[in-house]
This record gives C-alpha cells, sequence and structure tokens, in this order.
C-alpha cells in the first residue's frame, strides 16, 4: 500500500479499569483520537502532565492494550508488537548485562536473523549514532546520552516502518538534550524515518518536528495542530535564533492556553455496566 501513511490512528479510546466498593470503576484516559502520520514524517505529541502521551505510545507500539478504536501501520491493522513499529523509552531501555553491540543486535536477533547479519547490522547503526569504538562496552561503561544513542541505533536497526520515541531526552541534562536533538535531525535526514515524539518540551517539539499535535488534559485527544515550515537541516540554519520559530512557539502556547483545559470529572470516571 504505497499511499498509505505510516500510521493512523482512528477514534482511539483507553479506559483503565479498576475495583472499588461499588464496582469495577473506569479511568478515561484517552478518548476519539484520530491522527496520521505519513511517510517519513515527524509528528510531535504535546499535552499537559496526565493527558495520556505515554499510554498512546505503548497502545501504538502494542504492549498496551486498547479500549477502542483502530491503529494502522503503513496500511495494515496494527497487531501485537512486531518489527514495524518500535519505541525508544525514556530510561533507554538496555539490558546491563549485553554490551553495546549485542544491544544493538537485539531487535535483530529476536527476529531470527543470522549472527554474521546482525552483527554487520549494528554495526552500521552503531556508526550513523557515533558510537564507534564502544561496541564491547556495557551500559553502566556509557554516559546516559551515549545510552540513548545505543537505543536510538537498536532501534533504527531494525527498520521499522514507524519509530515512536517517549520522552526520549528527558533524563539528560539541557546541553546533552541539545546535542541529541540535533544528533537525531541529522539521523532522520539520513534514514527518512517516519517518527512520533512524545514530549512535554514546547521548544523540542518546534525544534524537532514537522506537525505538531497539541492534546487536552485527561482524558487526552487532539485539541489543535500546528504546522512547522523552519528551514532545513535546522542544526545548520539555528533555527532557535529565528524569529519564525518564535512565532510557532506561540501559536503552540496560544493553543496550550486556550484548549487544554479539558478535564471534566463527570466525563473521565465512568462506571461499569
Amino acid at each position: 500500500m504505497p499511499d498509505s501513511p505510516a500510521l493512523d490512528v482512528r477514534g482511539l479510546r483507553k479506559v483503565f479499569f479498576q475495583d472499588s466498593p461499588e464496582g469495577p470503576l473506569g479511568l478515561l484516559v484517552l478518548d476519539d483520537v484520530s491522527f496520521r502520520v505519513g511517510k517519513g514524517e515527524f509528528v510531535a505529541v504535546l499535552g499537559p502532565s496526565g493527558c495520556g502521551k505515554t499510554t498512546l505510545a505503548r497502545m501504538i507500539v502494542g504492549i498496551e492494550e486498547r479500549t477502542g478504536g483502530e491503529i494502522h501501520i503503513g496500511g495494515r491493522a496494527a497487531g501485537p508488537p512486531g518489527p514495524d513499529r518500535c519505541l525508544v523509552f525514556q530510561n533507554y531501555g538496555l539490558l546491563p548485562w549485553r554490551t553495546v553491540l549485542s544491544n544493538v543486535e537485539l531487535g535483530l536477533e529476536l527476529q531470527g536473523r543470522p549472527r554474521a547479519e546482525r552483527t554487520a547490522t549494528a554495526k552500521r547503526f552503531i556508526e550513523l549514532v557515533g558510537l564507534v569504538g564502544f561496541e564491547a562496552h556495557y551500559p553502566h561503561q556509557i554516559s546516559c546520552g551515549m545510552q540513548q544513542r545505543a537505543g536510538l541505533a537498536r532501534a533504527l536497526s531494525s527498520t521499522p516502518q514507524l519509530l515512536i520515541m517517549d520522552e526520549p531526552f528527558g533524563a539528560v541534562d539541557a546541553q546533552m538534550r541539545t546535542l541529541l536533538q540535533d544528533e537525531l535531525l541529522r539521523i532522520v535526514e539520513l534514514t527518512n524515518a517516519s517518527i512520533l515524539f512524545v514530549t512535554h518540551s514546547i521548544e523540542e517539539a518546534v525544534y524537532l518536528s514537522d506537525r505538531i499535535l497539541v492534546f487536552s488534559a485527561r482524558p487526552g485527544r487532539p485539541v489543535g495542530e500546528v504546522r512547522v515550515d523552519l528551514p532545513k537541516p535546522r542544526y545548520e540554519v539555528k533555527a532557535r535564533d529565528l524569529p519564525e520559530f518564535s512565532l510557532v512557539r506561540r501559536q503552540v502556547n496560544e493553543i496550550l492556553a486556550e484548549r487544554t483545559d479539558y478535564y471534566h470529572p463527570d466525563q473521565s470516571t465512568l462506571q461499569s455496566d
């Protein structure tokens, strides 16, 4: 399906159920979520804390069940977790007993690729993220920024149709965050990856993405969309200093101020039948 988007989310809904003296209660976290990510497009999801951004990422990758709605990857209904989509976690997700090389090989190993093929592929992506020379190091022997790059190399090595990133730079300092953002943009240029990027930082969303989806407070749903038409490559044109950057940031701020106060207690807590 050559014209299908990398991701097509239709009417997605998520309710977390818990027991109570009155019977099972449901907490409505996401409601009527619909959007698309085109092939080669970088889309950021931005919204207040607790709006369901991480839950959305986990449902798309298939490690969290959805209550309702549909998810399509490359035109096909999304099934269990598979190589068509990959999630990069905030805490890197590296296995401490495996080296950088064997961590990057992990997805290929799970796919049953021959050892020689997966080693060659892993080394290619290790070079892409700038970790040559650290293949034999363990996660505790490298910096947080290098661990995140190793996690990104592992995700990219499986050549997923969609890369989902959940606050991937949230655990590093401001200087390293800027460096990793530039590194990610460079890698996106080389791979033409389709990315859904979850963040709570307006500046990060503006700097990285082609389009920003602004979510309401719980129950989360898209309430605004801003296209980012800044020149590329952004690290070469110092995009943060451009007046257009400030304009887009202001647009996003206005949507957040006007449209994200969407919490309605009568709608977000449901009594099970």
